[in-house]
């Protein structure tokens, strides 16, 4: 393994070191981005393991679902900031950008989704998503109702639940082992 610390507060696998599929993932990621995230990098210490965890990132928030991409992005902005995730706060801050098209917002929600003058269905959203990652022993079955009261379905509801679920556990990772976001991420999305 390469000694990259900067990235990661382990080190961080060279191509040589990792499972072919990882290797073909890596190589997808810099055709279609210009660059590999570093996440792909870091977390690839335990190769096998990253790639589950990226068959079920992948499935859950860049495949069609339930929800748009932007919405997808949305509750992943501030599920970061809640959990203060640096790598995922600038990296889904830009993606956000990308797909809203609305620099001033995205950038307002990766501060305080609260002063973000979002829409009604979106604020009820980013709600749901905080209480669910800062208390979710007080999450009951009637702080469905607002989402509902927004026009979310079951289907809907469910993908956000998982959404915030999944980002609760990679803002974890990501934090626990000091991942650094790309710095092609702080320009992507601006005009």
């Amino acid at each position: 393994m390469a000694d990259d610390a900067r990235i990661s507060f382990l080190p961080v696998p060279t191509a040589d070191d990792v499972p072919e599929g990882v290797g073909k993932l890596w190589a997808k990621a810099e055709e279609a981005f210009g660059f590999v995230p570093n996440v792909f990098k870091a977390q690839a210490v335990n190769g096998d393991q990253f790639l589950a965890w990226w068959n079920y990132f992948n499935l859950l928030v860049n495949k069609d679902g339930h929800l748009s991409n932007a919405d997808r992005e949305l509750l992943a902005v501030v599920v970061s900031n809640v959990n203060r995730c640096n790598y995922c706060v600038i990296s889904h801050t830009a993606a956000l950008r990308t797909y809203t098209e609305d620099e001033r917002t995205a950038d307002n929600v990766a501060v305080n989704w609260r002063q973000a003058h979002l829409p009604e269905r979106e604020a009820t959203m980013a709600a749901y998503a905080e209480k669910l990652t800062l208390h979710p022993a007080d999450v009951v079955e009637a702080d469905l109702e607002p989402l509902r009261a927004v026009g979310l379905d079951d289907h809907q509801i469910m993908e956000l639940v998982q959404v915030v679920g999944m980002f609760n556990l990679t803002n974890r990772v990501s934090t626990a082992l000091g991942f650094v976001p790309n710095a092609e991420y702080h320009s992507l999305g601006r005009s």
